[in-house]
């Protein structure tokens, strides 16, 4: 049995209406959870791109993108963990924010590079971009604070270098 670990599955599919519905639902009849999903076009705006992170062993992470190959809308597909790539995320985070702890809640900004979007009476947002594991540890120094909502987008990637997802073939094997 194969280790059970986050993995990062990008796609090019056709810019049109249900290829999303199409994909997720491969995903649900075969129980298997997408822990994040981002899509938007590309560059061509006949091609969208997909990021989708799924938890699993490389059996289910094989059999996932075996069936995505069969959708007509998939172009190309890949597993970004097979290169080396940047991942980005954005968050916004409201929280409590008292006249008496706007100082240190500013200061944990800056040293996360973070920013301040917006400022109530009694609440700030933040917004924070960057690397996954950045986003995680800002929320939990932001965590004692009270965090009354927040709004994470998901993970996109792209792969370093002259590495592109246009390139690759579509079958994997």
């Amino acid at each position: 049995m194969d280790e059970v670990k986050k993995y990062t599955i990008g796609a090019l599919v056709s810019n049109k209406s249900g290829v999303l519905t199409r994909i997720t639902g491969l995903f649900t009849r075969r129980g298997y959870n997408i822990e994040s999903v981002t899509g938007c076009a590309t560059e061509d705006p006949e091609i969208s791109r997909l990021t989708i992170i799924l938890n699993g062993d490389k059996y289910v992470l094989y059999q996932m993108i075996k069936q995505m190959e069969k959708l007509e809308d998939v172009i190309r597909i890949g597993c970004a963990d097979e290169l080396e790539c940047v991942y980005r995320e954005l968050a916004l985070i409201k929280v409590n924010a008292k006249p008496d702890s706007r100082r240190q809640i500013v200061e944990a900004t800056e040293i996360y590079k973070a920013k301040v979007v917006d400022l109530s009476p009694d609440t700030m947002i933040l917004e924070i971009t960057g690397d996954p594991n950045k986003i995680e540890a800002f929320i939990k120094v932001i965590k004692p604070y009270g965090i009354l909502e927040m709004q994470r987008t998901g993970v996109t990637v792209l792969a370093r270098g002259e590495h592109t997802l246009k390139d690759r073939a579509k079958n994997l094997d």
